[in-house]
């Protein structure tokens, strides 16, 4: 097990990260009276937090200096009733956007599984599935606190920003200047800060990825880790990867530190310039008590908001890169997908035909080429050959799992790549030699294969394939819960569930690949006569590995060098002495024919 198989991060195409986060808040749109009430809250808010100093100045000024307690007391009650309101304005601003932002990620989480369900295999073979959870939990769930905080801090804090610095320079220029003074060393700093930090936080989503990736393997395949006793080298992988994701986190939070003491710097330096500047160059008739203490509420609401802001667009820095990943895959095109003037492909009869049909999966070297083939409706066709060979391809581009790069894949004369994906897929029946089960009931489990099949349908489906008198010994029978990936069940009980879930369907075209390659013989037997009367009267393609169990195919063809080396019943091969010939002997000398 390599750690420079999990080390390997996902190349991302550099993308703005302003536009990227204009598409982000594009999803804000669909809620606009929600962000507008939410705005009007804040707005009253924000007003209310730029009277506070002017109160304070009022009060000692007008009222203290002149000792007039009963306008004070007025005042005093004014402000308070203002302050209470703000504060339920923030509660109620706090749960629209909540409500609003928990609805966002619904939508976008909804939106990429939707998507990833349209990819093609291809794009699945490519990546690691922890790689993709990665991205549908974890950096989905990084984005709420970018759409949350752009309007509850970016929109009111760089508006309170903007007033505070006009009110200071209204009321007095000198004053104003001393306390923004060190602004343009904190614009140069944080600049500087945002320019390395991006690329900080993409590297640790990037190591998140990979730790979830590794992590997800190693608990799916742990039978086979404690099985050759590989728990050390495991272990010493997931410490180097822990050890990445720890480092490359640390080094991004360093950054994000120093943004924080920067504008702390900023603030100490411009108050102390205020009480300089207020101290030494005015004299005491020229600035009043409450208008010095009004300057110092204000630099307060001056460089407060700037650390909200700052925060806010470190969450930017951080979370960026989450959402460039989540768009990443949104954008990855659909390599299988529904031309526009594609019809309803009608109830199969089961005629396949290849004409000229040619595939490879890197676009170098050809699995199929200028393969053709004409299929009966009703014939089973067997298909044998070397691993590699092209078995699968051919009955992966019948199911348009993928796309011929050369010559018509046709069904009743129909091109598949011109009707509608979901009328040709839903009248065929796959088996493959990985038999997934899903967390559920068996009964659930076999009506998978058609969703609105009957108990009766379900019943008779498991005694066809010989499931039924192993369904019924189990505690709870059909209502038994199934783990992950049906734990608890053989090997080969699993094979009878998914051959019962294929029976299900009733499929007018059937494939079975590898199906019978995990059972073995004994079983293979019992379930002998299911897989016949599921052959019967459809079309089939039979992938084996058994060479004695397709020997009542109609047609075998034995694939090998991009093409059909050979094609004819059993007994027909059996007598050229050719490939299949050799095959068969091999394996009869090896005791795996039977």
């Amino acid at each position: 097990m390599s750690i420079n198989s999990y080390k390997e991060d996902e190349h991302l195409e550099g993308s703005s990260k302003t536009r990227t986060l204009l598409r982000l808040l594009s999803y804000l749109l669909a809620y606009k009276k929600e962000v507008i009430c939410v705005l009007l809250i804040m707005t009253f808010c924000v007003m209310v937090s730029l009277l506070n100093p002017l109160i304070i100045e009022a009060s000692i000024d007008s009222y203290i200096s002149a000792g007039n307690l009963p306008g004070l007391l007025k005042l005093v009650f004014f402000a308070a009733a203002l302050n209470l309101l703000m504060i339920g304005g923030i509660r109620l601003r706090m749960y629209i956007m909540a409500k609003v932002c928990n609805q966002i990620l619904l939508t976008i989480r909804q939106e990429l599984y939707t998507h990833i369900q349209t990819l093609d295999l291809q794009f699945f073979d490519s990546r690691p599935t922890g790689k993709i959870l990665a991205r549908i939990i974890g950096d989905i769930n990084s984005l709420k606190e970018v759409l949350n905080n752009f309007v509850t801090t970016l929109i009111p804090d760089f508006t309170t920003v903007i007033a505070v610095a006009f009110i200071m320079f209204i009321k007095n220029p000198g004053l104003a200047a001393a306390s923004l003074s060190s602004l343009p060393f904190m614009i140069l700093c944080i600049w500087l800060i945002q320019f390395y930090s991006h690329q900080k936080w993409q590297d640790f989503r990037k190591k998140s990825s990979n730790l979830n990736a590794f992590i997800h393997e190693d608990m799916s395949g742990m039978r086979i880790i404690q099985s050759f006793t590989a728990e050390k080298e495991t272990g010493n992988t997931f410490d180097e990867l822990l050890y990445e994701h720890r480092r490359s986190f640390t080094s991004a939070v360093r950054l994000n530190d120093a943004m924080g003491s920067v504008i702390d710097l900023s603030w100490g330096v411009g108050l102390a310039a205020l009480y300089f500047v207020g101290l030494r160059i005015f004299s005491p008739g020229q600035v009043s008590i409450g208008t010095f203490l009004a300057f110092g509420s204000y630099i307060g609401m001056f460089w407060k908001p700037i650390m909200n802001l700052s925060n806010f667009y470190n969450q930017i820095i951080t979370n960026i890169a989450a959402a460039e990943r989540v768009f990443e895959i949104m954008d990855t095109p659909a390599g299988i997908t529904d031309d526009e003037n594609v019809t309803e492909i009608p109830p199969i009869k089961g005629r396949v035909t290849f004409s000229h049909v040619s595939f490879s999966y890197d676009r170098d070297v050809k699995v199929l080429n200028n393969v053709s083939f004409d299929i009966r409706p009703g014939e089973t066709i067997a298909l044998v050959g070397p691993t590699g060979a092209g078995k699968t391809t051919i009955v992966n581009l019948i199911s348009r799992f993928y796309d011929v790069q050369e010559g018509i894949v046709s069904i009743d004369g129909y091109d598949v790549k011109k009707v509608s994906i979901e009328s040709l897929r839903r009248q065929m029946g796959i088996m493959t030699q990985d038999n997934f089960l899903f967390t559920g009931t068996i009964r659930d489990n076999i009506r998978y294969g058609r969703l609105d099949a009957t108990d009766e349908e379900i019943v008779a489906a498991a005694k066809a394939v010989r499931a039924h008198d192993f369904i019924c010994a189990l505690e709870k029978g059909y209502d038994t819960v199934l783990s992950e990936r049906g734990g608890g069940l053989s090997v080969g009980q699993k094979q009878l569930l998914a051959f019962a879930r294929t029976m299900v369907s009733n499929p007018n075209i059937l494939i079975l690949d590898e199906a019978t390659s995990s059972i073995d013989t004994r079983t293979e037997l019992l379930v002998q006569e299911g897989i016949d009367a599921l052959l019967k009267g459809r079309t089939s393609f039979v992938i084996a590995h058994r060479l004695s169990t397709i020997q009542k195919a109609d047609r075998i063809f034995v694939i090998d060098n991009g093409g059909i080396a050979e094609e004819g019943s059993a007994a027909e091969l059996m007598a050229k002495k050719g490939a299949y010939y050799r095959l068969y002997t091999a394996q009869l000398m090896t005791g795996s024919a039977g």
